[in-house]
């Protein structure tokens, strides 16, 4: 009888070989040994070659989902947790799955531990503050205690680096839906009386350079992921938009980019009230 997997390191991939190389590398320089499973959609690029060279089993993927692939990455893993990066996301430093486990140990019902995200060499300053400032609120330990999932840090998660116990998933798995798959199952795992941990140490480099056009989609795909996951509606009055603008603006002087995000957010939030070919063109995602 084989040995039992204490964790595997699950990624979805497509056309990721401009940042794979490294995200795999540094996936083999952990002080714990993993089992790695690659879920590729269809990559034209070098993406499957690259998980391959590094001793990935590649699974392909007919039709994905932000949810539904993580749960058939899920299926197809042996761990008894199970790792999630993106395809650009590469851990900050060796010790990086060893402090995701040991979050994952920090009480018998912990079913989710995340780290940090880090910018990379030269991101956006803008965005590496609104990240930084981000993860610096996340308490180490968190259950619902009764409350309802909102869109706070206490109910926050990411499968950007994120590790999730399979006996929870097996009783809680994903959403099959198309975004914010991460955030929907931390609301469903702690509303079933789970737990969930924040891992500081266990930081990758992930970040994104957007133009103020994909700013504004980014944040329409997460104010509608917001509005489904919560019932949450980001403000769409110019008075109250002008006033969140003016504050994050006083921090940095990026007025720009906090009218995109805010716009978009706005606009994501009631995605239902336009049309599809509308709601599609502003999605990042192409949700209709």
């Amino acid at each position: 009888m084989s040995a039992p997997v204490e964790v595997s390191v699950a990624i979805p991939v497509l056309n990721g070989a401009r940042w794979l190389d490294g995200v795999l590398s540094a996936v083999r320089r952990q002080t714990v040994e993993a089992e790695l499973v690659v879920a590729d959609s269809g990559s034209s690029d070098a993406s499957a070659a690259i998980a391959r060279r590094h001793g990935a089993r590649v699974v392909e993927v007919a039709h994905f989902s932000h949810g539904g692939t993580r749960n058939l990455l899920m299926h197809e893993t042996a761990g008894a947790h199970v790792a999630f990066l993106t395809q650009d996301a590469e851990p900050a430093h060796p010790g990086w799955l060893r402090a995701l486990l040991d979050a994952m140990g920090a009480a018998k019902d912990v079913a989710l531990a995340f780290g940090p995200e880090r910018p990379r060499p030269g991101a956006d300053p803008v965005a590496a503050r609104i990240v930084e400032d981000w993860y610096a609120r996340m308490a180490p330990l968190v259950r619902a205690g009764g409350r309802r999932p909102d869109t706070g840090p206490d109910w926050f998660f990411t499968s950007v680096n994120g590790c999730v116990a399979r006996r929870a998933w097996e009783a809680v798995p994903f959403r099959e839906i198309p975004y914010a798959e991460d955030r929907a199952l931390a609301a469903d795992l702690m509303s079933a009386g789970w737990a969930r941990a924040f891992a500081p140490e266990a930081s990758v480099l992930h970040s994104h350079d957007y133009t103020a056009v994909e700013l504004l989609r980014r944040a329409f795909d997460e104010g509608r992921a917001l509005r489904e996951i919560y019932g949450h509606r980001a403000p769409v009055h110019p008075r109250t938009l002008g006033r969140e603008i003016r504050r994050e603006h006083a921090h940095d002087g990026a007025v720009v980019h906090h009218a995109a995000r805010a716009l978009g957010a706005a606009l994501g939030a009631r995605s239902e009230r336009l049309p599809n070919r509308v709601r599609a063109a502003l999605s990042l995602e192409r949700r209709h």
